[in-house]
């Protein structure tokens, strides 16, 4: 950065004994394709890219699961870079790529130019003990930009690569991402120019398109055109919102069969636990797995069964009388924080007294507080009196009354990602325990950034209810997830999609039940936050869909019933059975069905 981050005074940083950490390296030869992927160590599992949330310190506390010797299995992407913006302008860099720390300097650097020793020691993103092996991810429309872009992260990465995948609004509006997808000679140049000119191989992460065949000739543009590997996300570009739905593996698992042998493949969508991921490794025959929304929900979702085993020694893994288990919230919430404060802020993290487990002695927090605050009727006999209202007189030698200002309020904003995205991550990880305890919730969505204080207090009361949470799951003989003092949730109203199963007992293309009940855990353990299918957000309202679409899926819905109505005349049944006739009647007008419009009560979400 331009101002640079001073060093600590007792020179305890914990990046200065490195003696790998002055940059650039030394240029190493160029590898490609799977010659690349195996020097890398053939990484199996990756933390996907996700914009201004798979940061620094929140790759550093996935990694943190999986035991040292392992450190190899995981390969992570930074977040979306704009190729455009990170050329173009300083500030945009350093804010959002700190390898050094004085920023980023603008190739080529005269000898005057050039940082001093402690300015060029590695600091985050990228560093060689602590963030590798790392992908830098840019969104991009012109090959000139994307390289000038790439050219500057080249030296702090092991590859470059081009999104292909995001289907957001904005990137229509700035055409990138998946609507590049109409563009494929503006594809083929943007990698073209990287792999004839980086240093560094470059990669691209796409979206399945309408057909297999039409995925196929994609996936080849893209390798063609230099490539040295390609991540599918399995759903297509509409898929998204409401509508993201299930991603379809067979489509990769032809990519698979198709592509010449030595492709490079990375698998995405509907991993939502560990257990998906080797699952997806085995339908796909993809090389590795990424998790995105998973990893949310689950930092510690990549870790095997050893990093497990010494989890539940620590009592930071949980596992219930039923087998199932999981991470601690609090626990995990403990390693973030202590995150921050160690490679971020670069100061000690408060001492910490041991993880509460049940049949141990309650220890006192020494943070500023164990459990929720104080009510107002329990302070008010010992807290100062307010201030005069403006009626009221002043006491005598009191000092005069300000009318607050806005300019009173603090205005210094951090800067450093790793600080702004605290917020949402923890909205992310403590999701199932701030829908109980919402005065939790209610003052983490006041917490400023960087206010390392109320996030403090946030761990605190965390940590208190997740203490009385294990003691009333103890207590309980019940070994569901319900019997750690959360409430079950009614049954929805509308009818699950998938319930009357058809003759070959396949129901979870059209239900989320399955999904939920498997991935349910006591509200105090990190656990997947399971999306309803469009199908259901139809029917709870929480979708509205065109009439375009509906007849299309009215006829989907119809050709499907004939191949159902078909198989059971094959097998010797009569046609009207399982259901046909007791389809429930609809209106119709002008070819399209009438459905009726939820009342607002009964919308959900």
């Amino acid at each position: 950065m331009a101002s640079g981050r001073p060093l600590s005074v007792d020179g305890n940083s914990p990046f200065h004994s490195r003696s790998s950490s002055s940059f650039p390296p030394a240029k190493r030869k160029k590898l490609t394709g799977r010659a690349f992927y195996e020097s890398i160590k053939s990484p199996r599992y990756i933390l996907a890219p996700m914009v201004d949330q798979s940061e620094f310190a929140w790759r550093l506390l996935t990694r943190s699961f999986i035991p040292s010797a392992q450190q190899s299995s995981l390969l992570a992407y930074t977040p979306m870079f704009h190729a455009r913006l990170f050329k173009q302008t300083q500030a945009f860099r350093d804010h959002h790529f700190q390898p050094t720390r004085i920023g980023l300097v603008s190739p080529p650097a005269s000898s005057s130019q050039r940082p001093s020793d402690g300015e060029q020691m590695s600091y985050l993103d990228g560093h060689p003990t602590h963030d590798r092996p790392l992908v830098v991810q840019f969104c991009a429309n012109n090959p000139n930009d994307f390289l000038e872009a790439a050219e500057h992260v080249a030296p702090h990465c092991d590859a470059v690569d081009l999104n292909l995948g995001c289907p957001q609004g904005i990137a229509r509006k700035g055409h990138y991402g998946s609507f590049l997808q109409e563009s494929p000679n503006l594809i083929h140049s943007l990698i073209s120019k990287l792999a004839q000119n980086l240093d560094v191989p470059v990669t691209a992460k796409m979206r399945v398109l309408d057909t297999k065949e039409e995925t196929l000739r994609y996936a080849s543009l893209l390798l063609d055109a230099g490539a040295s590997w390609i991540a599918v996300h399995g759903r297509r570009r509409e898929q998204k919102g409401h509508e993201t739905g299930l991603a379809d593996w067979t489509v990769i698992r032809y990519l698979r069969d198709m592509l010449p042998m030595g492709t490079v493949i990375f698998a995405n969508g509907n991993v939502l636990g560990h257990e998906d991921l080797e699952r997806c490794l085995q339908v796909t025959g993809a090389d590795a797995v990424m998790s995105a929304e998973g990893n949310l929900c689950d930092p510690g979702i990549f870790a095997g069964e050893e990093g497990r085993r010494s989890g539940e020694q620590t009592g930071e893994f949980w596992r219930g009388r039923d087998g199932r288990g999981g991470w601690r919230m609090d626990a995990v919430m403990r390693r973030y924080l202590d995150i921050l404060y160690k490679f971020v802020l670069e100061k000690d993290p408060p001492k910490r007294t041991p993880l509460f487990t049940p049949g141990s002695i309650p220890v006192l927090s020494n943070t500023s507080a164990t459990s929720e605050p104080p009510s107002p009727q329990k302070t008010a006999s010992t807290s100062a009196p307010p201030p005069p209202t403006s009626n009221q007189t002043p006491p005598p030698n009191a000092p005069p009354l300000h009318k607050k200002r806005k300019h009173d309020r603090p205005v210094r904003r951090p800067t450093s990602p790793n600080l702004l995205a605290v917020q949402a991550h923890l909205f992310h990880l403590l999701r199932p325990l701030l829908s109980k305890h919402t005065n939790i919730r209610d003052k983490l969505a006041r917490a400023q950034p960087g206010d390392m204080a109320i996030y403090e207090d946030i761990l605190a009361m965390v940590e208190e209810v997740t203490r009385q949470g294990l003691q009333e799951y103890e207590q309980k003989e019940d070994p569901s997830p319900f019997a750690a003092g959360g409430e079950e949730e009614e049954e929805d109203p509308v009818r699950v999609f998938g319930e009357e199963d058809d003759d070959d007992g396949n129901n979870e293309e059209e239900s989320s039940a399955k999904a939920r009940k498997e991935c349910e855990r006591p509200w105090w353990v990190c656990q997947a936050h399971v999306r309803p299918l469009p199908k259901e957000a139809l029917e709870k309202g929480s979708l509205q869909v065109g009439k375009k679409k509906m007849k299309r899926k009215m006829l989907e819905d119809e050709e499907r019933e004939r191949e159902k109505q078909q198989r059971r005349l094959a097998d010797g049944g009569n046609a009207d059975d399982g259901g046909i006739g007791k389809r429930e009647k609809r209106d119709w007008r002008d070819g399209v069905p009438i459905e009726e419009v939820p009342k607002e009560a009964m919308v959900c979400g």
